[in-house]
């Protein structure tokens, strides 16, 4: 089925040309209860949908979508471990990371819930043994740093909640987070650090991914160059994969060993062992807090009506704004410092995700799919990009982020922090007008003629949609339930857009083209003449720039 050839998707298409010469400031006016309409509770978030260019017909059009794309089905073949992800023949069951113990969930034969607390225990275990400083490095000390290798989904989530959680960290203990192969990310770190008191996790599901285990050999280099004997050397390493094999080799004890399993991808996988320096940073209670909050979420949107499920809600409003308003750029805008790294890890979440252009079946697909997302804190943003969501050309969608309180004190800063996103969304909707502009110019003193040259350059149109996610505060749970609220709402788009929201091709080639160009430039005589000019010009200048010819 081609979803834009459905009778809805054409009824969708009609409504908008419609709705498209009503003013929200009109919908607001004639509506003095569209905010309680339009607005959701779950989880400890609360959604605020009331600015985006809708009305009760629009979410029945969206409703009835949802159902022609068998949304409900869908949700039940993930929650129920079918192979959702059917280019790789795989379940996607990050979901099953956050079931609490006790329950029971197997899939083909396979006690995953099993599985799964096992390992919890083990990171809790290890956790508990850093955090207890009982975990000596080789000259008996007890390990300060905790030195996470990973990228992608296993560097963003891990440091996005990291982040977000810096009420809850231990003080303690150093917890770094490198990814880029760039040597003067995990130089830096390595220059201000001491080997004896320094542990690495190396995140690897294949233990093979060239940027991780760059900088995992640089690691053990550093280590065996600071005087940690070879023999000593497993006390200093930890290693979350799947190839168990690899990581013995390359020194790390099996007992040191953590699992990750194919059916769960690695922007998904913070949940999984990948999050272990969360438990030893934040404290095995905490992770287990946050894992809740996301099983919450989880619950809400494996069981709630559409009109009252917030994962479904953001999905369809996010399609109404993407495919039928144009809005094909996406900002996430947390109000909170804390929370500055959100908007990348989310970025990777949809991008990845839903960033394909055929359906499941192969067939192209006949509409836009996942928006650019991208981001930032607030309030930075307001004296850097906000301008041209006010006044530029390009149409986008925007997510504010807000928390009522401030685990830091400073009241009234907070409170200027709430009026500043409040603000933002409130002239995104309504704009201001150039009318209104030249009165309040000439009110102020300007002549006529100058107010009229002046007002177009203030003008900005309005109109904009926006949604606003509330918590009281960041806890372990309201940040879980967030981005599993974000999973789900992405989940559910794929469905609708009829694509696999569960592999990423596009980045798997791009691993196998730079092995091949690596390989090329460490032997001048090996270059493929089958390479396009610009490739081997900029190899030629690598070349002779390192006078390696």
């Amino acid at each position: 089925m081609d979803i834009t050839a459905t009778r809805i998707w054409k009824d969708l298409q009609q409504h908008k040309t419609v709705i498209s010469s009503k003013v929200l400031t009109q919908l607001f006016d004639g509506d003095p209860g569209r905010f309680d309409s339009f607005s959701l509770e779950a989880c400890g978030l609360f959604l605020d949908y009331s600015r985006n260019l809708i009305t009760d017909e629009t979410l029945d059009f969206l409703f009835e979508l949802a159902q022609k794309a068998r949304l409900a089905e869908a949700r039940r073949d993930l929650f129920s471990g079918k192979r959702v992800n059917n280019t790789e023949s795989r379940p996607a069951m990050h979901f099953a990371l956050r079931n609490p113990a006790g329950e029971s969930f197997s899939v083909e034969g396979t006690d995953i819930n099993s599985l799964v607390h096992k390992t919890l225990d083990a990171m809790a275990q290890c956790a508990d043994k850093i955090r207890n400083e009982q975990w000596l490095g080789y000259s008996g000390k007890p390990v300060k740093q905790v030195v996470t290798l990973g990228i992608g989904g296993s560097y963003l989530g891990p440091k996005a909640v990291w982040e977000a959680l810096q009420a809850y960290q231990s003080t303690a203990l150093k917890m770094r987070f490198v990814a880029n192969v760039d040597p003067s990310h995990l130089g830096k770190i390595l220059s201000a650090s001491a080997a004896k008191e320094t542990l690495f996790i190396i995140v690897s599901k294949s233990f093979k991914t060239h940027e991780t285990l760059g900088n995992a050999h640089i690691a053990r280099q550093w280590l065996l160059d600071s005087g940690v004997p070879l023999q000593s050397i497993a006390s200093h390493l930890i290693a979350v994969t799947a190839n168990t094999d690899a990581a013995r080799e390359f020194g790390v004890e099996e007992s040191n060993i953590f699992p990750m399993w194919d059916w769960v991808g690695g922007r998904y996988s913070l949940w999984s062992a990948a999050g272990l320096p969360l438990v030893i940073g934040l404290g095995k209670d905490n992770f287990r807090s946050l894992l809740a909050g996301a099983h919450a979420m989880d619950q809400h949107f494996a069981s709630a009506d559409a009109p009252v499920n917030m994962p479904i809600l953001l999905a369809l409003l996010g399609i109404w704004c993407n495919n039928f308003l144009g809005a094909d750029s996406h900002a996430v805008l947390p109000y909170s410092h804390a929370m500055r790294v959100i908007p990348a890890h989310l970025q990777q979440l949809d991008m990845e995700s839903n960033g394909k252009s055929v359906t499941r079946d192969g067939s192209p697909v006949n509409t836009a799919t996942s928006p650019i997302v991208w981001g930032g804190e607030g309030t930075n943003g307001q004296h850097a990009y906000h301008q041209l969501l006010h006044q530029g050309k390009r149409h986008v969608s925007v997510d504010f982020i807000l928390l009522l309180k401030s685990d830091k004190g400073y009241e009234e800063q907070h409170t200027q922090l709430i009026a500043d996103c409040l603000s933002q969304g409130k002239v995104l909707m309504t704009g201001h007008a150039e009318a209104d502009i030249i009165r309040e110019l000439t009110n102020a003193g300007m002549s006529d003629k100058e107010a009229k040259e002046l007002a177009p350059h203030k003008v900005i149109r309005g109109n904009n949609p926006s949604n606003t996610i509330v918590m009281e505060r960041i806890t372990p749970e309201t940040v879980g339930a967030l981005i599993a609220l974000y999973e789900h709402k992405i989940f559910c788009q794929g469905i609708i857009w009829q694509i696999n929201s569960f592999d990423q091709w596009g980045v798997e080639l791009g691993k196998v083209i730079s092995e091949e160009i690596y390989q090329q430039m460490q032997h001048p005589d090996q270059i493929n003449p089958q390479n396009d000019s610009s490739t081997n010009g900029l190899i030629a200048k690598y070349f002779k720039y390192n006078k390696l010819t």
